[in-house]
Parts: C-alpha cells; sequence; structure tokens
C-alpha cells in the first residue's frame, strides 16, 4: 500500500469544519492522507493518536483522515463531502484522540446516514 499527503482532502475538511460550525474541531491538527492498493472496503478512515501517545511523544490530539484513492477518487464532490462528514462526526466533543463509535450507548453519539445528510442539507443552504 502507498500513502500520500492529500491537499485537495485538507482543504475540503477544513471547509466542512468551518461551513458545519463544528468549533470543537481543531482542522490544522487533521492530517489527510490518500491511500493506493488498500485491500479495504472502506471509502475513507479515520485514525486517532491515544492519549498514551500523546503523552510519550508530548504532541496534543491529531486525527489522521485516510480516503482510499480507488473507492474515493471516483465519488461525485456531493458523496466525498458526505464521506468526509461521516468521518469529522467520529472525532469527540473534547477532540480528545478519541474516536466515537458508528453506536453508542446515547443517540446523540450514533453515527448514522441520516445525520450525515441532516449536516449536508445544512451545508447546502450556505
Amino acid at each position: 500500500m502507498e500513502i500520500e499527503r492529500a491537499g485537495d482532502i485538507d482543504t475540503k475538511i477544513r471547509y466542512l469544519v468551518r461551513h458545519l460550525n463544528l468549533p470543537h474541531i481543531d482542522a490544522s491538527r487533521i492530517i489527510a492522507f490518500r491511500s493506493y492498493g488498500s485491500e479495504a472496503r472502506a471509502r475513507a478512515r479515520i485514525w486517532s493518536l491515544p492519549r498514551i501517545w500523546q503523552e510519550a511523544l508530548k504532541v496534543k490530539a491529531h486525527y489522521v483522515i485516510e480516503v482510499l484513492s480507488h473507492h474515493f477518487d471516483h465519488l461525485s464532490e456531493e458523496e466525498k463531502l458526505k464521506v468526509l462528514i461521516h468521518e469529522l462526526l467520529h472525532i469527540p466533543k473534547t477532540f480528545s484522540g478519541a474516536l466515537v463509535p458508528h453506536r453508542g450507548a446515547y443517540r446523540r453519539y450514533h453515527i448514522h446516514r441520516g445525520l450525515v445528510e441532516q449536516l449536508f442539507k445544512r451545508l447546502k443552504k450556505r
């Protein structure tokens, strides 16, 4: 598998954070990569820097959003934004380096297509 920095994705992430009013997300601490040759079926995935690594390296929390080229690049711009919205929803309000799972104990932490669509509609109204 090969990876490279994805400046185009960085730009989209900053746009989404700003226009969806996600003040808990520090877009400067999200780094985007594009991967080639992965066998994964996902379009994108998010990676966290757990607290123990933050302490060991003396750094604040960071996240990596990886888009898998063969599943992501052919999507329409609308679908690309929806995929990125989904990945951003995995970042908790604390921006702690943890990840929000797809299904949480509370509905407000539940990541699902309806929530992504709701945020995307809010984005289109701008």
